[in-house]
């Protein structure tokens, strides 16, 4: 048995993605994907380990926090615990396995969650099954000495000693989680087009209860277009993917987005977002109706170039995650 967790306030709140820009810019595109490689092949190696993997995450959790914590087996968050996929934001996408795990999720929370960058605190972790335990902030540490006093692999055991730390979880009653038969509503159609305008048809319907709705159709509206809709077909195909075959495929578009191969919204997004703190990027293409199939299309074929190669991940046959909601 293998324990992680974070040095401060943060599990982890992300990759370095200031530096994978700089690195981009003074150098070559290619010096971004490398380090990318190295970060999804640690993802998958860890939710394939024969050795069962005890993510401890308290605060926030966001980005390449996400692939290292959501691929373990146990997944224990706190009161404090924080979770977020703000990539689209910055002209990424939700990736290090978004496309998996956030797919496993009750109805269409995924979509909702990748879509909008939305947070969530622990209950509603441990509730949509994004979480294994719930466990106070304050019970951390002697959970921490506990498991170091197991010498067995046996998940049972582990499990065992983690719910002796866990407590009952109560979701908030503005809970996005109680919103499920509205997201899946909006968040089940077939186009971000038509789930922005489902959104926008359900804010006006509402009646004061609608503060949710409008902060998910602020974020999407402000969001690159392009990341959005590369986003929505990464999710629904993940479906039908085994964690291997989602972390190939967003190895692949994330390549294209570093290369720029047929735009700069991540170069852009990350200008405005990271290095000039809280600028308004300028997105190209600007509008939602101007990305269409064909152009999204792009971002999932093999990237045409010498200092490119798909990602090979070694054959392992472990995984024994489980998606399952707490309620």
């Amino acid at each position: 048995m293998e324990t992680i967790r974070g040095q401060g306030k943060a599990f982890c709140a992300g990759g370095d993605v200031v530096r994978v820009i700089l690195s981009i810019n003074e150098g070559h595109w290619s010096f971004g994907v490398s380090f990318y490689k190295k970060q999804l092949t640690l993802d998958y190696l860890l939710a394939t380990s024969t050795k069962p993997l005890v993510s401890l995450i308290n605060g926030i959790v966001m980005g390449g926090g996400a692939g290292l914590s959501m691929n373990s087996m146990f997944r224990v968050v706190t009161e404090d615990t924080v979770f977020a996929m703000p990539e689209a934001q910055i002209g990424l996408f939700p990736d290090v396995g978004a496309s998996y795990f956030l797919s496993r999720l009750p109805g269409f929370l995924g979509e909702y969650l990748g879509l909008t960058g939305a947070r969530l605190d622990g209950n509603e972790m441990l509730a949509c099954g994004l979480a294994t335990h719930f466990v106070l902030s304050r019970d951390l540490l002697s959970l921490e000495n506990a498991l170091s006093e197991v010498d067995s692999s046996d998940t049972s055991t582990i499990s065992r000693v983690i719910g002796g730390f866990s407590s009952k979880i109560s979701l908030k009653k503005d809970s996005v989680y109680r919103r499920l038969e509205t997201i899946n509503k909006c968040f089940s159609r077939g186009t971000v087009e038509e789930i922005l305008s489902m959104l926008e048809n359900d804010h006006e319907a509402a009646n004061g209860d609608n503060k949710w709705i409008i902060q998910a159709i602020s974020s999407m509206k402000s969001a690159s277009p392009t990341s959005l809709k590369v986003f929505l077909k990464s999710i629904r195909e993940g479906r039908r993917k085994e964690l291997k075959d989602c972390l190939i495929q967003e190895y692949t578009i994330a390549s294209h987005m570093f290369r720029s191969s047929f735009n700069s919204d991540f170069i852009e997004g990350s200008r405005a977002k990271l290095l000039e703190r809280g600028k308004q990027p300028k997105w190209e293409p600007s509008k939602m109706d101007l990305v269409g199939d064909e152009f999204v299309d792009q971002f999932f074929e093999e990237v045409d170039d010498a200092d490119w190669e798909c990602l090979q991940l070694p054959v392992r046959e472990n995984l024994a995650i489980r998606w399952e909601s707490k309620l």
